[in-house]
């Protein structure tokens, strides 16, 4: 039976720590003002609670008490601590001092991976407590005697994932080599937001604006997701692994089709839940699936910005009819065209000016016109987030990655009933599906997984038409 050791206790003492290989900055009490999407991430979460879930795969045995301090370290020399919040006027400051960590110790058992999907699936749908000062961080260890899992659950309008892997992984770092200095960690506590890129390219922003009834029109020929209860926010998970040589065909495929990595998963998954659309064909005027890419925008920030922990995340959406017996190939190809199209315009801006006009709505709605608004008005099937580990362990420079693995599960919100958060890992992909149980079946799910994996193998095959 997994026991579970609450080790929250007193907080450390305060005082300046100069922890090895954290940039040491400035505790700061400067406020700093909410951006669009995570405006949008705090109203979400009062309809559910809206919290990813970073996993690391740490080759040591667990000493809890040292890996308390270790974070402690980090978070206090980082100056993520004493975060407040004034929702009122939209903005929040990391005030410092000691660091309160929320850690907790499960024994793995003889199931480390169900153990691991039910701590997930669990954690999805367990708010974070309001508080004068927010704990946005919870840390949870899984113990398998010589390695464990180090688990992170963070509430999203606090940080990135890309942020999120950084800190993780140089938490990994340090407790695997105690006493190698790990490169420096770069993380600032708050930053300037979205407004800036906006000022800095208003013919981006016009063409978004122009675009704009092009979208609504497309919005308009899209199925939606039927729901049991539009209300009912509960958060599932499954966990798919595919290997080396499924991942190598994945990946030799879309260089040889001239289609993105991400574009080439886009297509798998509009060929895998078309089936559970098939009522589509039959309809009018919705008669195409849609599916969300969520796109990080850290790099067309100011250069100052760019270390920030915070969320810089943009989404647009691809649709299609997929007829039957379309080749994944041809499907890939008809998403790339949409999306480079959206890239080389910047038509992703178009999803902030859609938050902004359904923040001046949010008032005015209901509670079930909240929780319908999205399904409605921007119906997705799916959303799909990458994360490559592999470029942002080589970005860190000097950090001995190789007994590391790495796994993200990123909740639905009200925008995407399901989400595919795909990570990159060495030679390897993990697939993390979160999915409402409102809108899926666990055994749709296991389904839609099941067909990813016969997509991939065929590739290997080179069974694929």
């Amino acid at each position: 039976m997994a026991r579970d050791e609450a080790l929250s206790g007193p907080p450390l003492p305060a005082g300046k720590v100069s922890g090895p290989g954290v940039e040491q900055r400035p505790v700061t009490a400067a406020w700093a003002h909410f951006n669009f999407f995570q405006r949008m991430m705090l109203r979400w979460r009062e309809l559910h609670p809206y919290n990813p879930v970073h996993v690391v795969r740490v080759p040591v045995a667990l000493d809890a008490q040292r890996l308390r301090a270790c974070i402690a370290e980090r978070l206090e020399s980082l100056g993520l601590t004493g975060l407040s919040v004034d929702q009122g006027r939209w903005r929040y400051r990391f005030e410092g001092g000691p660091a309160a960590v929320e850690l907790s110790v499960l024994a793995a058992g003889d199931d480390a991976q169900g153990l691991l999907s039910r701590t997930i699936e669990r954690e999805f749908n367990r708010p974070f407590v309001a508080a004068a000062r927010e704990q946005p961080f919870r840390f949870i260890a899984i113990d398998e005697g010589a390695v464990f899992q180090l688990v992170l659950v963070y509430d999203h309008y606090v940080a990135s994932g890309d942020s999120i892997a950084r800190l993780l992984t140089h938490l990994a770092c340090s407790l695997v080599e105690p006493d190698a200095p790990p490169a420096p960690l770069a993380l600032a506590s708050r930053s300037s937001g979205y407004r800036g890129t906006l000022l800095r390219h208003p013919g981006w922003v016009l063409k978004a604006v122009l675009g704009l009834p092009r979208m609504v029109a497309d919005a308009r020929h899209a199925w939606r997701v039927r729901h049991a209860s539009i209300d009912d926010g509960r958060n599932a998970f499954l966990y798919l692994h595919l290997d080396a040589p499924r991942t190598r065909a994945l990946r030799v495929a879309a260089r040889q089709w001239g289609v993105t990595f991400n574009d080439l998963l886009t297509a798998c998954l509009l060929q895998a839940l078309s089936p559970m659309a098939a009522q589509r064909r039959t309809a009018a005027r919705r008669n195409r699936l849609a599916v969300a890419s969520i796109l990080n925008m850290r790099r067309d920030l100011h250069p100052d910005d760019r270390d920030a922990v915070s969320p810089f995340l943009a989404a647009f959406r691809v649709s299609h009819d997929v007829p039957d017996g379309i080749a994944l190939q041809q499907l890939a190809q008809d998403v790339q065209r949409q999306t480079s199209h959206i890239k080389r315009h910047h038509l992703y801006l178009q999803s902030l000016l859609a938050l902004g006009v359904s923040a001046l709505l949010w008032p005015l709605l209901t509670l079930p016109q909240r929780h319908g608004f999205y399904p409605k008005h921007f119906a997705v099937w799916a959303g799909v987030t990458s994360l490559d580990l592999n470029a942002l362990w080589s970005a860190q420079g000097g950090v001995s990655t190789a007994g590391l693995d790495y796994l993200r599960a990123v909740p639905t919100g009200p925008l995407c009933p399901l989400v595919l958060a795909v990570t990159s890992v060495h030679d390897e992909l993990h697939l993390g599906f979160a999915y409402r149980t409102s809108a899926f079946s666990r055994e749709a799910v296991q389904g839609l997984a099941a067909a990813l994996l016969r997509q991939a193998e065929a590739l290997r095959d080179g069974l694929m038409p």
